[in-house]
């Protein structure tokens, strides 16, 4: 049975990959990279998928994976989260998913990318609540006046 990444050696990983991407994929991905961890603090990488940079708060949220000619990166829900700024252009038809192609030249929105992220959090927060047994969930007090 394989074992999971530690945490730790996710970002290391991670590292070493944008290192050994000496042209503009590595850059890209490094400011990928920083927008989703700049979003939230309690954002945490991992490392799937025999080499995948995985970005998750309360479930998954995005992967990030370079290519001959892109660099992708893969929303686990984006389906379901609002896109106003249209960053989404690869994947459109899926149920689920919803990607970001970026090519050579193409410059990352920091801010619609962060919002997005942080869309992303909130719906794997919801997706959490809908799922917790009725004896975990905040129980409401009303008054008798």
């Amino acid at each position: 049975m394989k074992r999971p990444v530690p945490l730790e050696s996710a970002s290391v990983l991670i590292d070493e990959l944008i290192a050994e991407l000496t042209d503009w994929r590595g850059k890209t991905l490094a400011s990928i990279r920083k927008s989703i961890l700049e979003a939230d603090p309690e954002i945490i990488e991992e490392w799937k998928w025999m080499g995948s940079p995985v970005w998750s708060r309360d479930g998954m949220i995005a992967v990030g994976n370079a290519h001959k000619d892109k660099v992708k990166l893969t929303f686990s829900h984006g389906a379901s989260l609002p896109d106003p700024v249209k960053l989404f252009n690869a994947g459109l038809k899926g149920n689920a998913w919803r990607a970001i192609d970026l090519f050579e030249g193409d410059k990352v929105n920091e801010r619609a990318l962060k919002n997005l992220v942080r869309a992303a959090i909130v719906y794997n927060q919801t997706k959490l609540k809908r799922k917790a047994p009725a004896g975990t969930r905040a129980k409401v007090h009303r008054s008798n006046k």
